[in-house]
């Protein structure tokens, strides 16, 4: 019976084939031990000497890390095993003898392992990380068409900007400039006005020069907007999702979440409704603990992490004055000088994972943001019109999925938390 080691429970006491490659082994005279791996799951199988052939241990003995085989036994259940069985080998056929693996057990550099990121993605730390990626994603899906949301897929070539083109990515389009997504907002918005409530997931594109432990250039975004819908009523809803995809993880990632030796305590608190701080409150508290910042400044890392140790579930940061937040968002009708909007500050050091506001939905303020921004409103002219035919109240905002796969993963960089991460250095592999 051909099998998966994901599925090797259902076939306790039976003999399985599963293909299979050697992550690792290790004998003891007489006895093998196969780590093996088939992209399902990581299982032990134990070959005896003196209950195979003979050239079944021999092959046992020889094989070379990553070597793919077919291996034949008999399912055992097992209390010490990660993955509560155990394979007792009958039979091994070779399939391919693979050449001496440059990433072998011991300790290599960063640099090293980013080289050989396609190899090391096979490792079980990196498998465990690719899997939670994998359920914020599935679970992203779910939640959002559960809501009545509808999936929409914005361009990656534009010819405007959300935020201003200082960080864009140019390239030619045909006779005309073009750059590479940063955001899929403002087609977003126009989606909503036909759609009601929509979102998309897709790549965006940041020429920032930056190294930090937080930052790609090339990320994914979870971007949902919604017509109707005022401030209040989109962080309720940012704060019922990331509830959503954080308890998801904890209930159908528990392996993988073990494999990373993840405290899982600090997510099972995970559960809306979320704090909430103003940024004016926000600049006081950073003050009375010796942060040199004045109002009117954006916030670093330092002071993001500060303020997140203030509190064991995410914060929201609201109200940030508007010289330093993006065009489109909507004047507080009670004080011009700062926006609707919110940034979502994770905990543990990990940042901000989610930006998001309520809209201008009035045509002759966005006009007058277009001067003060210097934007050029024949560019923009498609993304005016949604404020002269029918305009309505609306809110949206973004998820950056990297932050958020390092935050429940507890890894250290985001690098990795995608499969072949761009960095200021690196367009390798």
């Amino acid at each position: 019976m051909k099998t998966t080691i994901s599925n090797v429970g259902n076939y306790v006491g039976e003999s399985v084939t599963i293909g299979a490659w050697l992550a690792n082994k290790r004998s003891s005279g007489k006895i093998a031990f196969l780590q093996l791996r088939d992209g399902t799951g990581f299982i032990q199988g134990v070959v005896v000497k003196a209950e195979v052939e003979e050239d079944v241990f021999k092959i046992a003995k020889e094989l070379t890390q990553e070597s793919s085989i077919y291996v034949t036994g008999v399912v055992r259940e097992d209390e010490r095993s990660p993955s509560g069985y155990e394979l007792t080998v009958q039979g091994l056929e070779i399939i391919h003898a693979a050449k001496e693996y440059p990433i072998t057990p011991k300790e290599h550099g960063t640099e090293f392992l980013m080289d050989h990121r396609h190899l090391w993605l096979r490792s079980k730390r990196q498998h465990a990380i690719m899997k939670v990626r994998n359920e914020i994603i599935r679970s992203t899906y779910e939640f959002f068409n559960q809501n009545g949301f509808t999936k929409v897929d914005p361009p990656i070539l534009t010819g405007s900007s959300a935020e201003g083109t200082t960080n864009l990515f140019h390239t030619k389009y045909f006779d005309e400039d073009a750059y590479l997504s940063q955001s899929g907002q403002l087609y977003m918005e126009a989606a909503a006005m036909a759609l009601g409530k929509v979102f998309s997931f897709g790549p965006t594109f940041r020429a920032e020069k930056s190294k930090t432990r937080r930052h790609l250039i090339e990320f994914w975004m979870i971007e949902p907007e919604m017509a109707f819908m005022d401030h209040e009523d989109s962080l309720k809803v940012q704060e019922d999702y990331v509830s959503y995809v954080v308890q998801a993880v904890l209930a159908n990632c528990k392996k993988e979440l073990a494999a990373l030796e993840r405290d899982t305590s600090k997510l099972e608190n995970i559960v809306a409704p979320f704090p909430r701080i103003s940024y004016d409150d926000a600049i006081e508290m950073l003050q009375n603990d010796g942060h040199e910042i004045s109002w009117g400044e954006d916030f670093g890392a330092p002071h993001e992490t500060a303020i997140a140790e203030k509190f064991d579930k995410p914060v929201f940061i609201t109200n940030y004055p508007a010289s330093i937040k993006a065009f489109y968002m909507k004047p507080d009708p009670n004080r011009e000088d700062v926006v609707l909007c919110a940034d979502l500050i994770a905990p543990e050091g990990y940042g901000e994972i989610i930006g998001g506001s309520q809209r201008i939905d009035d045509e002759e303020l966005m006009k007058q943001r277009y001067k003060e921004h210097n934007l050029s409103e024949d560019a923009y002219q498609w993304y005016l019109d949604l404020r002269k035919y029918g305009s309505v109240p609306h809110s949206g905002f973004g998820l950056g999925l990297e932050r958020t796969v390092a935050w429940l993963c507890g890894a250290e960089h985001v690098r990795e938390t995608i499969p072949f991460p761009r960095l200021l250095n690196r367009l390798y592999p």
